[in-house]
């Protein structure tokens, strides 16, 4: 019976119920408290709503850290995502190729190790191309975003057009103005899908 008592002390301690030495909450001291975000509680439930509010981040991040990810953080991603793409353009590519090279041939041990000779040289070529590209890329976007001390489109698309003009520098001048060309078509409209909705809402609050 005693354990039992110190029990339902410290509960009624713990929610504030009434008891020897517990704090209470009446009605009145409730009123005045502000339930930001919350539904008011019932009046059964006798707990200070002060120790609910949660007015900041559920989540802790270093000093000096931003919420959002970096051109450094996102290069890993972008990197391995484009060699995985690429891999599997290339692989889907040499099954075409090898099964149209193939096409006389009757299904047989060396026609499976050719076309699988292709699939997986395709493969590796196209994943070594979209990776050195996005190397490129993403080492040019955190060059430009330390270098100017901000994050926006322009370093996307600078980025981006170095790119295309460092890959295309073995082709000559005509080479590095094409590729530069690409790469500044491409970032550009990477950067109009990413700010289209911001543009249409613009747009429409100038026309009011």
């Amino acid at each position: 019976m005693e354990g039992g008592n110190s029990k339902g002390s410290g509960l009624s301690g713990l929610f504030g119920a009434g008891g020897a030495g517990g704090p209470g909450y009446s009605h009145a001291d409730l009123a005045g408290v502000p339930l930001t975000g919350m539904s008011p509680l019932s009046p059964y439930l006798n707990v200070d709503p002060r120790y609910l509010i949660q007015d900041t981040d559920e989540f802790i991040l270093p000093t000096g850290a931003n919420k959002t990810r970096g051109r450094f953080e996102l290069a890993f991603f972008t990197i391995g995502g484009c060699c995985m793409t690429g891999a599997a353009f290339g692989a889907l590519n040499g099954l075409r190729l090898g099964l149209k090279e193939t096409h006389s041939m009757a299904w047989s041990k060396p026609r499976n190790v050719q076309i699988l000779n292709m699939v997986t040289r395709q493969g590796a070529l196209w994943a070594n191309t979209l990776g050195s590209l996005a190397l490129l890329y993403s080492a040019f976007g955190v060059v430009i975003e330390k270098t100017r001390g901000a994050e926006d489109d322009l370093n996307t698309v600078a980025a981006g057009t170095m790119t295309g003009m460092l890959y295309k520098c073995t082709g000559g001048v005509r080479g590095i103005a094409r590729g530069g060309l690409v790469g500044l078509m491409l970032t550009g409209l990477y950067a109009l899908y990413n700010n289209w909705e911001h543009m249409k809402g613009s747009v429409q609050r100038q026309s009011l």
